[in-house]
């Protein structure tokens, strides 16, 4: 990754506050400074990794509340940011604007912004977040080796239920219909059971998830394959208005309750599916109590494994962000994160109202990973091998992807860009760009269960 430097142009978005950016002049004259070699050599050299550097440092003078230190290093950041940039410059304008975040809790007479912080986030509507997920492969390769492994697991059965913890509003599903409705035998029933709260996180939509729901009776109807559509922990539809107000906080421990059998109406003669696309990340891995007690995260792993599934789907960024030092977050984040941005700089211009909206997305959860901490910095990312230990703590076996699956998620990556690639890794079938891990896909079933459900499953 390369900068230009760009001494003359200022962040469009910082011209609105107060902060006051300090001219590091007499950061650089200060004979005594450790950081005034490293920061001067950087202006020099601008490319990722001087970058990297330069946020460190400013994390590190934020963790110190040396503010005076910050607001320096900040001046030379908001020289390289730019929102309309090359990857670097756009990715360094979210980082910046993450770090200015945090500097106006810590300080915020310092640090204070005229101007409202928040990101706006348009709802899109169902047709856009299509186009949406289609950018890059970042959610579709989820949902290709996904629905594969799903497939073939229900293979036998005329009832199929799918408990569906996403974040992506059911875009998964359609292809997975279609899927059915060309089976030679005749499509089984899909009955797909998603909770009402989600996190507040991008994409958003302008419709509810009930509204979501029907559109996917109505495509399943025109598919001709019999389909039922359950919301759990909600009496009825929201407003678009009222689903997109924050207020409507993700309440995760009241949705425990509801994982059980008889509210969610399991059948004997039904193929029950977990699928958790980008969901387990927002459960809590803090235990409250005693040292026995379950974290959120694990316990809801716990209740799924007791509804005794057919297969269990887990799918998230191979990224490990659950670091409490802001130093660690911030060379995770940078050197994960780069991925998207540098993968939309192959095929939109720089002034691509897509791509800028992408990239929002992306900048709101760097600046949840950066700028909160506690129960306010719910972007707690566990890498694949981490999460693979976790299943296999609670009791969980991991399943192989079969060829099939891998022909088919080869296939999906060949539509896309050059740089992106796939491969397996202890278990994990692992999305790449330009050999980086991005996602990874794992498949799972309880092993109480091993010998009843007729698959290959590995010890651990």
């Amino acid at each position: 990754m390369h900068v230009t430097s760009s001494h003359s142009h200022m962040k469009a978005e910082l011209k609105s506050t107060s902060i006051s950016f300090q001219n590091p002049t007499t950061l650089f004259n200060t004979p005594h400074n450790p950081l005034a070699g490293a920061l001067k050599g950087c202006l020099g050299s601008l490319d990722g990794a001087c970058i990297e550097k330069l946020l460190l440092h400013c994390a590190s003078a934020l963790e110190s509340n040396d503010i005076t230190l910050a607001q320096q290093v900040m001046w030379v950041l908001n020289n390289v940011a730019s929102p309309v940039g090359d990857t670097n410059q756009r990715l360094t304008s979210w980082f910046l604007r993450a770090l200015i975040s945090r500097a106006s809790r810590i300080c915020p007479t310092a640090m204070s912004f005229k101007g409202s912080n928040t990101i706006q986030r348009r709802l899109m509507s169902v047709t856009e977040l299509t186009g949406y997920v289609d950018l890059i492969p970042w959610h579709r390769f989820g949902y290709c080796a996904s629905n594969n492994e799903i497939y073939k697991a229900i293979t036998g059965y005329q009832r199929v239920h799918i408990l569906d913890f996403s974040t992506t509003h059911c875009v998964q599903w359609p292809t997975f219909i279609d899927a059915l409705a060309k089976n030679p035998e005749g499509p089984p029933s899909l009955r797909i059971t998603v909770p009402f709260c989600r996190p507040h996180v991008p994409p958003m939509v302008n419709v509810s998830i009930h509204e979501v729901g029907l559109r996917l009776g109505n495509f399943a109807k025109f598919r001709d394959v019999p389909f039922e559509f359950n919301v759990i922990g909600n009496t009825g539809p929201l407003t678009p208005a009222e689903f997109s107000d924050e207020s409507s906080s993700f309440h995760f421990e009241a949705m425990l309750s509801l994982l059980n059998p008889t509210t969610l109406n399991l059948r004997e003669d039904e193929a029950l599916v977990i699928n958790c696309q980008n969901w387990l990340r927002y459960l809590s891995d803090d235990r409250k109590g005693s040292r026995q007690s379950l974290s959120l995260r694990d316990a809801f792993l716990n209740l799924i494994k007791g509804l005794n599934p057919r297969i269990v789907l887990l799918v998230d960024e191979d990224c490990d962000l659950s670091a409490s030092s802001l130093t660690s977050r911030i060379t995770t984040c940078f050197n994960h994160l780069w991925i998207p941005f540098d993968a939309l700089e192959t095929f939109l211009p720089k002034d691509s109202g897509q791509r800028a909206e992408f990239e929002s997305d992306i900048g709101q959860k760097i600046e949840n990973i950066i700028s909160f901490e506690g129960h306010q910095r719910i972007e707690r990312l566990e890498c694949g091998v981490q999460m693979s230990q976790r299943m296999k703590n609670v009791g969980y076996l991991s399943v192989p992807f079969c060829d099939e699956t891998v022909r088919e998620v080869k296939g999906l990556l060949d539509e896309h860009a050059s740089g992106w690639g796939m491969k397996r890794e202890e278990g994990m079938l692992v999305l790449t760009w330009k050999g980086n891990n991005c996602v990874f896909a794992t498949a799972w079933v309880p092993c109480e269960i091993r010998d009843h459900v007729g698959m290959d499953a590995s010890l651990p």
